[in-house]
């Protein structure tokens, strides 16, 4: 008997020991492949990158969502904070606000219910101007909004019903170059009718309060008016523009949207802020999808060199492969050996991108405040994202999503080296030894 018959013998024998799936052995096998002596390196070098490619993607897909899911939400509570849920209008003037306001405030799960006067202007001082908006509310309903008492940084909002004064955002006093007790004139063509037409108004004001929201935009244009001064300002003195109604919660405006306009009477309609920032809110949600579909392709190339290393493998352990089926290996084990070589790259991988991003996740903002200083440079400026800080929330679920496409791509990844590993001819491997 000749020796390619002979190993074809043995392989074939049905009398070949086997072994139980994922059995001791293969896990050694599997792992020593993977610490590639010298002569092997330039596998393990390919084993290396795959492993650093897998760590990246993985690492950067779960930083980058997080990071646009807190700036999301931080536009979402900032914007939400400082402006209701729930805007109910007047088909004509709104003059029984105060009746509205209380029916509408006794319904469930509605919080506030605020009377409210708006108005385009222009603030100037002697070193500056800016258009702003004003918001004349009374003091406990101005007090309410947490966005904006529990962040008054100078002055104070006691008494802001009965010492007729302003309260402006940090960048809009930056820019008007004022602080608390400096006056702002305040100029609004809606002025006194007169037989030549409506004339501008100006008034001069003192600032009683500063605040910082932490959203640039609202912090630079808005400025708040005790509501009996606004009324008269306006020349709106017997009505209100609108009532803002806030929520318990968000989420439920499409519930209670109904029952605020059965309450508030035949002569009103709502808008909901859903509506009023659609498109911004949208225009989010695509640019978050298609950055998780860009990233993920980070991934799949990482994903793609694990199979370009075990192919290589492959080939350079044919011998070794060849070897372990004339011992009685079953091609299922050595399938096995090669499929648990891949995985492990794709799994460790994964581990170590999730360990990197969610420590990157925590420290975000200090990261950016040290790549700022190394660089001499103002990463996300607040003037372009309107955030004063860079947020990241992690999403436990979407955090997971990304783990377990990574480590289906991996496995997934691994499969086809490992099934031509199993289909090698130990005759043939063996032929010119």
């Amino acid at each position: 008997m000749s020796a390619s018959e002979t190993v074809a013998g043995h392989v074939e024998s049905p009398a070949a020991p086997t072994t139980r799936p994922f059995a001791p052995f293969e896990w050694l096998v599997a792992l020593r492949y993977l610490r590639a002596r010298r002569k092997e390196g330039f596998i393990s070098v390919i084993a290396g990158f795959s492993f650093i490619g897998i760590m990246l993607g993985v690492a950067t897909l779960i930083i980058v969502m997080a990071v646009m899911n807190g700036f999301r939400q931080e536009l979402f509570d900032k914007m939400l904070g400082l402006n209701g849920h729930v805007v109910v209008h007047s088909v004509g003037q709104f003059k029984d606000y105060d009746a509205v306001s209380e029916r509408i405030a006794n319904v469930p799960d509605v919080k506030h219910a605020l009377p409210l006067v708006e108005g385009q202007v222009l603030a100037s001082t002697p070193l500056g101007s800016t258009g702003a908006l004003v918001r004349g509310l009374r003091e406990k309903d101005l007090k309410s909004l947490k966005a904006i008492s529990k962040n008054v940084h100078f002055g104070t909002l006691d008494g802001f019903d009965k010492n007729p004064g302003i309260a402006i955002g940090s960048r809009m006093a930056n820019t008007l170059n004022v602080k608390v007790g400096d006056s702002v004139s305040i100029l609004t063509p809606r002025g006194a009718s007169t037989p030549l037409g409506t004339a501008p108004r100006i008034k001069r004001y003192p600032v009683v309060a500063i605040f910082e929201i932490g959203m640039s935009e609202y912090d630079a244009s808005i400025m708040f008016m005790p509501l009996n001064e606004a009324q008269i300002y306006f020349n709106q003195p017997d009505s209100v523009t609108v009532l803002e109604v806030v929520l318990k919660s968000p989420d439920e405006v499409a519930e209670l949207a109904p029952k605020i306009l059965e309450a508030g009477g035949p002569s009103i309609y709502v808008t909901d802020w859903r509506q009023r920032n659609a498109t911004f809110f949208s225009a989010l949600q695509v640019e978050r999808n298609v950055m998780f579909l860009i990233l993920t392709l980070i991934v799949l190339v990482a994903a793609l060199n694990i199979i370009s290393g075990l192919k290589m493998l492959v080939k350079d352990k044919a011998r070794d492969i060849a070897i372990l089926r004339t011992m009685g290996a079953t091609r299922g084990s050595v399938m096995r050996i090669f499929l648990i070589a891949g995985a492990t790259i794709g799994v460790t991988g994964t581990l170590a991108g999730l360990a990197l991003g969610v420590l990157v996740c925590v420290n975000i903002d200090h990261i950016r405040w040290f790549v700022s200083w190394l660089t001499d440079t103002e990463l996300f400026p607040a003037e372009l994202y309107y955030l004063s800080e860079l947020p990241a929330e992690m999403d436990s679920g979407e955090t997971a999503s990304v783990v377990i496409m990574a480590l289906t791509l991996s496995v997934l990844a691994s499969v086809y080296p490992a099934w031509r590993a199993s289909r090698l001819d130990p005759v043939e491997a063996l032929r010119y030894e």
